[in-house]
């Protein structure tokens, strides 16, 4: 018998001796496969449900057991940064759910097929330190951005240092984060460069106001004034809306061969101390005026 006729009489042999064991490997590898993609699409709809929003305008479900330092003074920017901060949060986890699943159901289908797992996970192994060390940036960035996201530092519509740049928070991302300074330059920076985090917008603000006098004015009644007007612009409409405590004066600041410094302060709504700085000081200087205080001069140094 030739070689050609005895092929098939091995083909055949194999088959009859090894199909029962091939086609319960094949259906095990197919109930494999089904099994982890129901669990993919399961745990991925539970992480939509938990990322939605509720009908009571309270925080996703998501967000309930993680720290949440916004306060309502955001107004609608509040919502945006609980859909955004959920929004990625809620990206990893699905990220990180497919490759568990799915690895874990890869690893399954190999062994049913034979092939030794020992080899592919020293291989992966090594692949993964050197991806490790090409990649150590990204990775620092991913991971500075998701402690961030999980602390809640900061989010959309904050005012915030961040070192390079100072701004209006615009975007967050596990990578990236978008600010805005008072020029309008976008800044993009990078999770992993931000070592100190300098938010104005949590909690509360203090509006601190400057009063620079002359040598010649009465500083009990400059002080006097200044409190008097300011505690009434604070008590008045929109002033009021965003003061949270009483007007408090300090008294002198500091004393220069130019100028006496009166200094006030009050607490007001996070984010809003730069516009009641002003109107204070709109309104304090036409109260000095309207007393008759001098300006302070500047001494001109020459030789």
């Amino acid at each position: 018998m030739t070689k050609a006729a005895q092929d098939p009489e091995k083909v055949v042999s194999y088959l009859a001796a090894n199909l029962p064991g091939l086609i319960m490997n094949a259906g095990q590898i197919v109930l494999i496969i089904v099994i982890a993609f129901l669990v993919r699409y399961l745990i991925h709809r539970l992480i939509n449900r938990l990322t939605s929003g509720r009908s009571d305008g309270k925080a996703p479900l998501l967000l309930a057991p993680l720290k949440e330092r916004a306060t309502e003074g955001l107004g609608p920017l509040l919502s945006e940064r609980r859909a955004q901060r959920v929004r990625t949060i809620g990206s990893v986890l699905k990220s990180l759910t497919s490759f568990l699943v799915l690895g874990m159901a890869a690893l399954m289908v190999l062994d049913k097929l034979g092939i030794p797992l020992a080899p592919i996970l020293a291989s992966v192994s090594v692949a993964g330190i050197a991806l490790g060390f090409g990649a150590q940036n990204l990775i620092k960035d991913f991971l500075s951005g998701m402690f961030m996201m999980m602390e809640d530092q900061y989010g959309v519509g904050d005012v915030v240092d961040l070192g390079p740049a100072t701004g209006t928070v615009e975007a967050v991302g596990l990578r990236v984060t978008t600010v805005r300074d008072v020029n309008g330059t976008v800044w993009y920076v990078r999770n992993g460069e931000i070592l100190r985090v300098g938010n104005s917008s949590q909690g509360y603000a203090v509006a601190v106001v400057d009063l620079p006098v002359s040598h010649s004015t009465n500083v009990g009644r400059a002080t006097e004034l200044a409190g008097a007007a300011a505690a009434e612009a604070t008590g008045q409409a929109p002033l009021s809306e965003d003061v949270l405590e009483p007007v408090e004066v300090l008294g002198v600041e500091k004393v220069t061969a130019e100028s006496i410094t009166l200094r006030l302060t009050v607490k007001v709504r996070p984010g809003r101390q730069w516009a009641v700085q002003r109107a204070l000081r709109a309104r304090i200087k036409a109260a000095f005026d309207e007393a008759g205080f001098e300006p302070p001069i500047a001494v001109t140094r020459g030789g």
